[in-house]
C-alpha cells in the first residue's frame, strides 16, 4: 500500500486479487485497485466505510483533487473507497491493446460477458472483509453504480449497511429495446429544450452537418466524424451545464481558409475530445448488455429502436426544414468502424450484441423485502435513464425513499457539491 496526501485528506492506493469468474474462484484471478481516502488527521480512526460505484459502464473511480464535490462532505464521516470497477482505470483495464491477449473475438466476448454488474458485485462482496472486518459498508452509486448497488441489494443485503443511488435506479424487467424506446422522446425534449435557449444553434448545427455530409472529415488520430457520429455530441446534454458547453463547442465550428470554410481545428479537437472511446471502451462495448437478461440478444437495440424515431435521420433532417436532432446516450453498429479505438473490437462487440445467455440481474421479490434503508435521488426527465422505470422500481423496493428533483441533471451528485449526498443520507437515516 502507498499512502500520500492532498489538501485535507490522505490517501491510500490498495489492491486486491478477485475471481475472474466467480463461479470459479480458484481459477483466473483479476487485479483491482481502489483508492482508500479518509481526512487528514483521521487517518487512524475506526471509521465506516463507503464505497463509490461510478457511473459508465466503463469508467475508472473520479479523480477527485482534494476535496472536491460530494468527498469533502463524506470523509467527515467515512472512510471512503473509489473502487475502480473490473476493467476500467488501474482494475485490469480492457481494451483494443489488452484485449487481444484474451485470443480472438469469441474469446473476447466471453470475456467481456464478466464484466456486468453481477460480477462487480462478487467483487464489492470479496474486498468488503479485508477492509471491514466483516462489517456492512454504504455505498454510494452513481448511474451505472446505481444499477449496480441495486443488483447489490438483490443478491448480497447482508453485505450493506445503507444504499445511496444518484441517477441510476434502474428498470427491474425492461430490456434493451424498452430503454431506447423510452429514451428517443426524452433525448428529443433536451435537444428541443437546447434550441430553445440558443436558437442560433439550430442553423449553426445543420451547416455542420452539412459539411461533413459533403466532405470526408477525419479527426486527429483517425476518428471519422460522419454526421451521425456528429449528431452523438447530443450526450453533453444530459450534464446541468451540457447545453451550454454543446452551444460554445458549436459558435467555434469554422474557420475561413485560402479554400473557403473548414471545421476548424479548435473545433475537431474539441469534438474528438468529447466523442472518443479511447479512454473508455467498455461504455461502448457493454453499454446494451447492462440492459441484457434473460434469452434474448440484444442485437443492437439504440440502432434497430431509433428506426421508429424518422425524425432523428441525418438526411431526412437535410432535405427538409426540420431542426437536426442530436442523440444522446446511444451506441450503435458504426461507432465500431468510425472510432479507431472501437474497431479492433468490432466483432467481438457483434458477438456481444448476438448473446443470448444472459442471466436476470434483478429479484423484486428479494427487493420488496428489503431491510437495508435505501435513498435515491430522481432527476426529473434525466437523458440518460427513464424517470418512469425508476419511480416504477422505487415503488418496488421496500423502504427505499425518493427525492424527485429537477434542480440538477445527471451529474447533480458531482455539481451540487454536498447538497445531493447530504440530502439522500438524512432520507436514509429518517432525519427528514
Amino acid at each position: 500500500m502507498t499512502s500520500y496526501r492532498q489538501p485535507g485528506i490522505v490517501l491510500t492506493d490498495r489492491h486486491f486479487t478477485v475471481p475472474l469468474d466467480h463461479a470459479d474462484p480458484a481459477g483466473e484471478q483479476l487485479d483491482l485497485f481502489g483508492r482508500e481516502v479518509v481526512a487528514s488527521g483521521r487517518s487512524g480512526a475506526d471509521l465506516p466505510w463507503l464505497v463509490y460505484l461510478e457511473g459508465g459502464p466503463g469508467f475508472g473511480a473520479r479523480r477527485f483533487v482534494g476535496k472536491q464535490a460530494w468527498l469533502g462532505w463524506a470523509v467527515q464521516e467515512y472512510r471512503v473507497l473509489l473502487l475502480d470497477q473490473r476493467g476500467t482505470g488501474r482494475s485490469s483495464p480492457l481494451n483494443r491493446q489488452t484485449l487481444p491477449l484474451r485470443g480472438g473475438p469469441r474469446a473476447q466476448a466471453d470475456h467481456l460477458a464478466l464484466f456486468r454488474a453481477d460480477s462487480i458485485v462478487r467483487d464489492c462482496e470479496t474486498i468488503r472483509p479485508l477492509l471491514t472486518g466483516g462489517a456492512p459498508w454504504t455505498v454510494l452509486g452513481q448511474s451505472f453504480g446505481g444499477f449496480c448497488a441495486t443488483h447489490y441489494l438483490s443478491t448480497a443485503p447482508e453485505g450493506l449497511r445503507t444504499v445511496l443511488v444518484t441517477g441510476g435506479l434502474p428498470a427491474l424487467d425492461a430490456g434493451a429495446d424498452d430503454v431506447y424506446r423510452a429514451a428517443y422522446p426524452r433525448i428529443q425534449r433536451k435537444v428541443e429544450a437546447h434550441y430553445a435557449r440558443y436558437p442560433q444553434d439550430v442553423r449553426r448545427a445543420r451547416r455542420i452537418a452539412e459539411y461533413l455530409a459533403e466532405h470526408k472529415t477525419e479527426l486527429p488520430g483517425g476518428y471519422l466524424l460522419t454526421p451521425e457520429a456528429f449528431q452523438s455530441l447530443g450526450i453533453l446534454l444530459g450534464g446541468g451545464d451540457g447545453s451550454h458547453q454543446l452551444h460554445y463547442l458549436l459558435e467555434d465550428a469554422f474557420v475561413r481558409t485560402g479554400a473557403g470554410y473548414e471545421l476548424s481545428d479548435a473545433f475537431q479537437e474539441a469534438v474528438l475530445g468529447t466523442l472518443s472511446y479511447a479512454g473508455h471502451p467498455l461504455y461502448a462495448v457493454l453499454h446494451e448488455a447492462i440492459y441484457a437478461q434473460g434469452a434474448g440478444p440484444t442485437a443492437w437495440a439504440a440502432e434497430r429502436v431509433r428506426a421508429e424515431f424518422p425524425q432523428f435521420d441525418v438526411a431526412t433532417a437535410l432535405d427538409g426544414d426540420a431542426p437536426l436532432l442530436f442523440t444522446g446516450e446511444s451506441v450503435h453498429p458504426w461507432h465500431f468502424e468510425v472510432d479507431p479505438a472501437l474497431r479492433p473490437l468490432r466483432e467481438s462487440a457483434g458477438l456481444l450484441a448476438a448473446r443470448t445467455d444472459w442471466t436476470p440481474l434483478y429479484d423484486p421479490a428479494r427487493l420488496a423485502a428489503n431491510r437495508v434503508p435505501v435513498a435515491a435521488a430522481v432527476y426529473h426527465d434525466d437523458m440518460y435513464v427513464d424517470t418512469e422505470h425508476s419511480l416504477r422500481t422505487a415503488r418496488t423496493i421496500r423502504g427505499l425513499r425518493t427525492w424527485v428533483t429537477d434542480e440538477y441533471e445527471h451529474d447533480g451528485v458531482r455539481a451540487s457539491g454536498q447538497r445531493v449526498l447530504d440530502r439522500l443520507l438524512s432520507l436514509a437515516r429518517g432525519e427528514v
